[in-house]
């Protein structure tokens, strides 16, 4: 979630979603009553607690402040392509990824289709991650699974970077176990924190991954969202295949990270 982001998208990934959910078994989860919600948060808040990774040095990647992400800098050497979904027209993270690595990062984005200003080694698609194949309102959707082998990497360990609004969610639920196995580190923002298939997701995703930092983002500080701070955070979670994992982190959030805005205040919580 950005400064340049309005209800416009979240409403048109919430239809987009149900429709191809639908299309792909899934069912819209019932609203949860207040004391499940909470509940639900408090699970989800204890789920997402990192640990200390014993062999891995973060590093920022991209903007100094919104659009900037941790990554374990020295576990990239098996990727082969970066995925950086949701990007309303820039995308230094893709950009450093790209020039760091020396590897193709494919940018997707069907609600802003303006190609960043961005170094060689970038290929933008004006397309949006969903559950399976559609097209609403003009816009394409489609599965992280068919994107990554649309462009050639159904083999391929990948990183992955996501601020898509809330679609996240179903994307990483029916997501093929191969294709969360060859993504190496995933750093993504997830909307929300009171249903139960939020829980349903990040458990399916710890099973593949340590959580190894969560930050909240301080444009979605609204009060209310006990023990979040915010109603969207930023999450990396880094493959167990390639991570030896250590003792819970003292503090959720590590000193590389950044307000996302600086005309608002922060709302970092406490570790569990």
């Amino acid at each position: 979630m950005d400064r340049h982001r309005g209800t416009n998208r979240a409403a048109v990934i919430a239809v987009a979603m149900a429709v191809v959910g639908a299309a792909g078994g899934c069912k819209a989860a019932r609203p949860a009553p207040r004391d499940m919600a909470t509940f639900t948060r408090q699970q989800l808040f204890a789920a997402l607690q990192p640990v200390t990774l014993a062999n891995c040095e973060l590093k920022r990647f991209g903007e100094a402040h919104d659009g900037g992400y941790l990554l374990c800098a020295n576990l990239l050497d098996n990727v082969k392509a970066g995925y950086s979904y949701g990007i309303s027209g820039y995308d230094g993270w893709g950009c450093d990824v790209a020039t760091t690595l020396q590897v193709p990062v494919h940018q997707y984005d069907c609600f802003d289709t303006r190609r960043p200003a961005c170094v060689a080694g970038t290929v933008f698609h004006a397309e949006c991650v969903a559950t399976a194949p559609a097209e609403i309102d003009g816009r394409r959707f489609d599965a992280m699974a068919n994107q990554m082998a649309a462009n050639g990497d159904r083999g391929a360990h990948v990183v992955v970077k996501m601020d898509v609004e809330g679609a996240e969610w179903d994307a990483f639920l029916t997501a093929p176990d191969d294709t969360l196995d060859r993504i190496d580190q995933l750093i993504v923002e997830l909307h929300g924190n009171g249903e139960p298939r939020f829980l349903q997701a990040v458990s399916r995703l710890k099973g593949v991954f340590h959580v190894a930092n969560l930050h909240m983002n301080n444009y979605a500080c609204t009060g209310g969202q006990a023990p979040f701070g915010a109603w969207a955070y930023e999450v990396l979670f880094v493959n167990k295949r390639i991570a030896t994992a250590g003792a819970p982190r003292a503090t959720a959030f590590h000193g590389l990270d950044t307000p996302n805005t600086l005309v608002q205040p922060d709302c970092q919580v406490a570790a569990k």
